[in-house]
């Protein structure tokens, strides 16, 4: 039974991330509908993940149900941007203090495989995307608090969806994913203080590189 339980939480998990990732990289595009059907099909995964994914999804804020009318992806509404960045600043900055920290020698390793990676990143603008992921979600483990981690990973993918408006203007990102060396060295170090700066700084000079973006959009 708790094997059987295991199971439908993995591929409810599974079903999440998936769909998440098609709203993220508009693959789903804004106010696009949602066929529950289609989606069963397209990630090889059972009805029941794929609603209990949805729901999730829909308590984030990336789908809204209606009534009658069915499901459809929310709009990107860039006005939220100071919002978003408002939260983050206030949030992220504790969690990289706490990452410095409470990480493990292995974290501290795995945070040094991502410097190296920060060095070989080339202009692909999804694959520089998918690294700023990987190193928002390394800090949030580091820090050891599932409450702010989950708190931060939504607001982060929020933030996501409007960064993926700008792809075209790949200096930006490039520039965007790089301000995260000093980051990633001071968690490394165990320096709090200078990981909380370091992070308060990355987020609002994202928010203001993504203000000088969408304003030519």
């Amino acid at each position: 039974m708790a094997t059987a339980v295991g199971q439908a939480e993995s591929l409810a998990e599974k079903a999440y991330v998936a769909i998440r990732r098609l709203i993220v990289t508009l693959e789903l595009g804004p106010a696009s509908v949602i066929n529950e059907r289609e989606l069963v099909e397209r990630l090889g995964i059972g009805r029941t993940p794929v609603r209990e994914a949805l729901r999730r999804l829909a308590h984030e804020g990336l789908v809204a149900v209606y009534p009658r009318r069915g499901m459809f992806v929310t709009d990107v509404d860039v006005r939220k941007l100071g919002l978003v960045s408002e939260v983050r600043a206030a949030l992220e900055p504790e969690a990289a203090r706490l990452a410095a920290e409470r990480a493990t020698d292995a974290e501290r390793a795995e945070l040094q495989e991502l410097l190296d990676e920060l060095d070989a990143a080339g202009a692909d603008d999804h694959a520089l995307m998918a690294l700023d992921e990987r190193i928002h979600r390394a800090v949030y483990r580091c820090a050891r608090n599932d409450l702010l981690a989950t708190t931060l990973e939504q607001y982060y993918v929020l933030a996501l969806r409007i960064w993926t408006i700008a792809l075209d203007r790949q200096h930006e990102l490039n520039d965007a994913v790089q301000g995260h060396r000093a980051l990633l060295e001071a968690i490394h170090d165990g320096d709090a203080e200078r990981a909380a700066e370091t992070m308060r700084a990355h987020v609002e000079d994202f928010e203001q590189a993504m203000r000088r973006v969408l304003l030519t959009v």
